[in-house]
């Protein structure tokens, strides 16, 4: 059976450029998958991925026009059923054998050639078969139907067919077909081949379209499958590999960068690189350039309205600012690009003018007079308007700052609070929406309002995502707390609860801010303090109680964190399952934690460490009180005397934040502990002889898990 390499594609109508990437992949990846499930490709076998706007393709390496036969083996009935007692086959047997294409001619010859096997407490009745292999038409035909019914498409069109495209019973205006887009051609070739398949009401061929306006040759017509690229290139003036055009577009970025010249270079966004791919078949890049009056309006507005609206890449300086030259990516490439130079000038001195007009207009009110405005602006039909929302964040900002910073930094923390959500209402943000927080820094400058509490406004989103930079103060630090410890207590309490995978909230980002802030900015304060406070800025009445269930969830989000960071999930159980009140100091915490797991002293304390707190379970409510006069074993008083050098030491270097050395100190224990337990009965059957030696685990059991449940480690 002949092997060659195989080729398909489907030309369409400009696909979603924001998609492109992710269809590609996905029609190839399914393609080759399909193939291999049945035995046309080999797991030798390669894709190589093409997308461009108007095509979707896969070429696929040693293919077979015809799969292999295989040998099935297949289940009939057990051998009661299937046979009588004399070894005849029974009605229902023959009936099977029928259905299954079995030579019946001969009954005895094909019930003998039946074979016998234990299938659990019965033995059954096998047959063995062989089935043909999938031609290359068949199995492609079912590989194109299921690579085009898996793509990720964002939204189905429904469109009808121009002609008959060998359709039977083709009524014209009546027979539709659901796709992205409208598809015009389709190529199969297996080597030089045409595989007569048939998807979207398009009949394979061998050719196929180029470059809108600069193909040299229309149609491109494909002698192999291997000249798909390079015929798509020469004759098509396309670039097929959409991995080839992104690499192209960075290099003339780049290059074009340095002919600009004195250090500047392009802004760095791979979701733009990604669209701006996915919508040119042959790049081409072009310097252009705005008047440099409109660099008075803030950078972020600029470059936000080039990218979003126009798809052009800023051109920043070596210090990262805004300069007035931008690149842009164009499908075509004149001999002169004057006219298509000019003509994206023009096209963007609108969008920029503007931002310069909404600019200019929002700085003629103050932040503080858009503050009553907030109160028409709904937040949530449960939680009431932005303007009460305000109020709340105000007074947890406030009680926050009172603790880290007193009077002075509550006030300012509550200032920004309160003008943090006005750049809401302003023009600006209402175009771009992405702006709010940086506007509202821009705006209380201009408002002549200290730099503290100006950066606080757009720092209070901050951390937005994975990875993103904190607050650059305290203000902010302060407001970005209280702002998510808001939003999340408001929407436990209501029982907007994140559910599986929907989080229409963000509120796992929330905590995560909330974790990040605490830890990373090492604040002192505790979890349950914070949720106290927010739950009380809220009117009585509007929530239920959900305090538990918020600290549960934000630490689940925090074992996470701990599990990403290297911890292993018994060390971040053990400090977790003490919920540690203080969320800053639990990665001191955990690193004490596995300092103490590799000291050669670890396993039998935490072995001793579960065995006591089995021991004080039974016994119910325990007095950590010890009578030294009542000890009467020596093992019990080495112990005793040893904790009373040790635990002091211990409990001291605890509090000065040293969790290490507190845990090390205690690893000193082992000796005297394995002789209490190898020498001394705890539940004697005098009283007051077992509650004094209860006691004493009391204490020692205390002491060992003030960092950590170290039985945990056992």
């Amino acid at each position: 059976m002949p092997i060659q390499n195989l080729l398909v594609e489907l030309f369409v109508e400009e696909l979603p450029p924001k998609a492109l990437k992710k269809l590609g992949e996905s029609f190839a990846n399914t393609l080759i998958e399909q193939l291999r499930a049945q035995g046309l490709a080999s797991a030798e076998s390669r894709v190589s991925a093409f997308a461009s706007p108007r095509r979707l393709a896969a070429h696929v390496t040693a293919v077979a026009a015809q799969a292999a036969d295989k040998s099935v083996q297949q289940k009939l009935m057990p051998v009661a059923v299937g046979l009588d007692s004399n070894g005849n086959a029974s009605p229902a047997l023959l009936k099977k054998l029928q259905a299954l294409g079995a030579d019946l001619s001969d009954p005895a010859a094909a019930v003998a050639a039946l074979k016998r096997a234990p299938d659990g407490k019965a033995e059954a009745l096998f047959y063995d078969s062989v089935v043909k292999g999938a031609s290359l038409q068949a199995g492609l035909q079912k590989a194109l139907e299921e690579a085009l019914a898996r793509l990720p498409i964002p939204k189905v069109m429904q469109y009808q067919l121009e002609s008959d495209c060998g359709i039977e019973n083709f009524l014209p205006g009546w027979t539709s077909v659901n796709f992205v887009r409208p598809a015009h051609s389709l190529i199969a070739l297996h080597g030089s081949t045409v595989v007569p398949v048939k998807v979207l009401g398009l009949m394979a061929g061998n050719s196929t379209q180029g470059h809108r306006f600069e193909a040299k040759v229309s149609p491109v017509v494909l002698g192999h499958a291997d000249h798909y690229a390079d015929a798509l290139r020469n004759d098509g003036s396309v670039i097929a590999s959409f991995a080839e055009r992104r690499a192209g577009i960075e290099r003339q970025l780049q290059a074009a960068a340095a002919k600009v010249g004195g250090g500047v270079r392009p802004i760095e966004d791979e979701a733009l690189l990604d669209e701006v791919t996915a919508l040119v078949e042959r790049p081409n890049v072009l310097i252009c350039e705005f008047e440099k009056q409109f660099l008075d309006v803030p950078q972020e507005c600029l470059i936000l309205t080039m990218k979003a609206n126009q798809k052009y890449f800023p051109l920043l300086d070596a210090a990262g600012k805004l300069t007035h030259q931008f690149l842009v990516v164009s499908n075509i490439s004149p001999d002169d690009a004057s006219a298509v130079i000019q003509g994206n000038e023009r096209v963007v001195r609108p969008r920029l003018a503007d931002a310069k007009f909404f600019f200019d207009q929002d700085r003629k009110k103050t932040l503080e007079s858009r503050v009553e405005g907030l109160s028409k602006v709904v937040y949530h039909n449960k939680l009431g308007t932005q303007g009460e929302r305000m109020v709340r964040v105000c007074a947890i900002a406030s009680a926050i700052g009172l603790q880290l910073g007193g009077e002075p930094l509550a006030q300012q923390a509550e200032l920004a609070a309160r003008l943090a959500k006005t750049d809401l209402l302003t023009d600006m943000v209402g175009e771009f929406p992405e702006l709010q927080g940086i506007m509202g820094t821009y705006y209380a400058k201009n408002d002549g309002l200290s730099d503290a509490v100006a950066n606080a406004i757009g720092d209070h989103y901050r951390p937005r995502f994975a990875g993103d930079e904190l607050p650059s103060n305290k203000v902010g630090v302060v407001v970005a707390l209280a702002d998510k410890l808001e939003t999340l207590v408001g929407m436990f309490g209501i029982g907007n609860v994140p559910t599986g995978d929907k989080d229409p909230f963000a509120l796992r980002r929330h905590a995560l801010g909330v974790i990040r802030l605490l830890i990373e900015k090492e604040l002192p304060l505790k979890l349950d303090w914070l949720i106290d406070h927010a739950f009380a800025a809220f009117p009585p009445g509007m929530l239920v109680d959900a305090h538990t269930d918020l600290e549960t969830f934000v630490f689940e989000r925090l074992s996470g964190v701990m599990r990403d960071q290297s911890f292993s999930t018994a060390e971040v159980d053990a400090v977790m399952c003490m919920r540690p009140v203080n969320l800053g100091q639990v990665p001191k915490q955990l690193e004490a934690v596995r300092a103490f797991a590799v000291l050669p002293e670890s396993p039998a304390l935490a072995a001793a460490n579960k065995r006591i707190g089995n021991i004080l379970k039974k016994a119910g409510e325990v007095d950590a009180h010890v009578n030294a006069a009542l000890l009467q074993e020596d093992a019990e008083k080495n112990l005793y005397v040893a904790m009373q050098k040790l635990l002091p030491e211990s409990e001291a270097q605890f509090k000065a934040g040293d969790y290490t050395a507190s845990l090390q100190t205690l690893a000193t224990l082992r000796a005297p502990v394995d002789a209490f337990f190898e020498d001394v009965m705890v539940n004697a059957e005098e009283m007051d002889l077992r509650l004094n030696r209860q006691g004493l685990l009391k204490s020692l059991h205390a002491a060992m898990n003030r960092v950590a449940d170290l039985s945990r480690l056992a």
